[in-house]
C-alpha cells in the first residue's frame, strides 16, 4: 500500500532524487519548498518533465510558516525534513534567518506532526557540524592527508557535540527537538547526521557541496580556490545511498524511533579535499584543473570522517557506491548537462 509523503525542501538536491525514487515505485508525494535554492525550480522542472506535472502535490511554502505547514502536511504518513539554510557562511553573516529557518522552522515541522492525527514517522536530515571542531581530537597529517590518531573507524554518535558556528547552533538545535520529541510526546522521529553527500542534481557552490562545486569548476572553467592546505579529509557518500538507509529508516520505525545515526561514507570512502580529489578530477577532465590558494576558513576540520557502525548494526545499511565510481557518476552528470550550469 502506498504511503503519503511529505517533503520538506524537496525540489532541493537530496529531495528531488528522493521524490523521484518515491514516484518511480508509486508513493504519493507532496514537495513544500519556496524554491529559493537556485537548483529548486531546475530540480521541480525535471521532476515535471519525468513523471508530468500532476504525478505529485507541490506547495510553494517556508518552514517557518507554521499554519501553512501543519495545513499542508495533515495527509502525511512520512515527513522528510530537508529543508534548511545550509551554509556555515551564510549563517555567520545573517544569524536571525538562519535560526528562523533551521531552529524554528525544524520546530514548526515537529508541531505540524505532533498535531497531526496521522502520527507521520519523521525523518530529519541533520549534521556532523553538530560535532563542532572537535579540537580536543588529535590529527595527525600525512603526505596526502590529515587523519584521526586515534579514531580509526571516524567519530561515533556518542562523540560530545559542540555546536559550532550559528549554522552548527541551529542546526544542533533542531537536532535536539527531533530526538527529545520521540521521548517526551512518543513520535516516530529518526536524526541522521548527514556527512558530504554528493550526486546528479547537486547544484554545489563555493561553501556548500564541495565535491559538486569542484566538478562544475572544472568542467566549465570557473575560479577554484582551495582554502587551507587541501590535505582536509571528509567522508563522502553518494545520494543513493543516503535514500537506502531513509527507506530503512522508514521500514524498521519501531525499533529505531528516537534514535540517531551518522550517515557518511565512513573510513572507506574518504579522500583529502584536493591532494587527493584534485588528480582524480584531473583524470577525469584530461587536464590540469587550475587553482588560487586560499588561508584556511573558520571552524574548517581537518579532518571528519564519520563512524558508521550503529546504522550498520541497527539499520542494516552501509554504503554501496565506492568514491571513484560515485564521483565519476557525478562527472558525467555534470558533463552531460551544461546547459544546466
Amino acid at each position: 500500500m502506498s504511503r503519503n509523503y511529505f517533503i520538506t525542501g524537496g525540489a532541493g538536491f537530496i529531495g528531488s532524487n528522493y521524490v523521484s525514487r518515491l514516484l518511480e515505485r508509486g508513493e504519493k508525494v507532496t514537495i513544500f519548498d519556496n524554491l529559493s535554492r537556485a537548483g529548486a525550480p531546475r530540480n521541480l522542472a525535471w521532476l515535471q518533465e519525468k513523471f508530468g506535472g500532476t504525478a505529485f502535490r507541490l506547495t510553494v511554502g517556508d518552514v517557518r510558516d507554521a499554519a501553512l505547514l501543519e495545513a499542508s502536511s495533515r495527509a502525511a504518513d512520512v515527513i522528510i525534513h530537508l529543508a534548511g539554510q545550509v551554509a556555515v557562511t551564510t549563517s555567520v553573516v545573517n544569524p536571525r534567518e538562519d535560526f528562523e529557518i533551521n531552529a524554528q522552522g525544524t520546530f514548526n515541522v515537529l508541531e505540524a506532526a505532533r498535531l497531526n492525527e496521522r502520527k507521520p514517522i519523521i525523518l530529519y536530515a541533520s549534521t556532523n557540524k553538530v560535532y563542532g571542531g572537535m579540537e580536543d581530537v588529535k590529527v595527525v597529517e600525512d603526505a596526502t592527508r590529515w587523519r584521526y590518531a586515534d579514531l580509526p573507524l571516524g567519530c561515533p554518535e556518542t562523540q560530545p557535540l559542540d555546536f559550532h558556528s550559528p549554522y552548527g547552533c541551529s542546526k544542533g538545535a533542531g537536532d535536539q527537538y527531533v530526538h527529545d520529541y520521540a521521548r517526551i510526546y512518543g513520535l516516530r522521529s529518526v536524526v541522521l547526521r548527514q556527512s558530504c553527500i554528493y550526486g546528479p542534481r547537486q547544484f554545489g557552490v563555493e561553501d556548500q557541496g564541495w565535491v559538486a562545486w569542484m566538478i562544475i569548476a572544472a568542467v566549465t572553467g570557473r575560479p577554484l580556490t582551495i582554502y587551507g592546505d587541501g590535505k582536509q579529509i571528509r567522508d563522502v557518500l553518494h545520494v543513493d545511498d543516503l535514500l537506502n538507509a531513509y527507506d530503512t529508516a522508514i521500514a524498521r520505525i519501531d525499533r529505531v524511533k528516537g534514535q540517531v545515526y551518522n550517515l557518511g561514507g565512513g573510513p572507506e570512502n574518504t579522500m583529502s579535499i584536493w591532494t587527493e580529489f584534485g588528480p582524480l578530477l584531473e583524470k577525469l577532465l584530461g587536464k590540469p584543473v587550475p587553482v588560487a590558494r586560499g588561508d584556511w576558513r573558520p571552524g574548517d576540520q581537518k579532518v571528519f570522517v564519520a563512524d558508521i557502525r550503529k546504522a550498520g548494526r541497527e539499520l542494516g545499511w552501509k554504503p554501496k557506491v565506492g568514491v571513484e565510481e560515485g564521483v565519476g557518476r557525478l562527472f558525467e552528470w555534470v558533463r552531460e548537462n551544461m546547459d544546466l550550469f
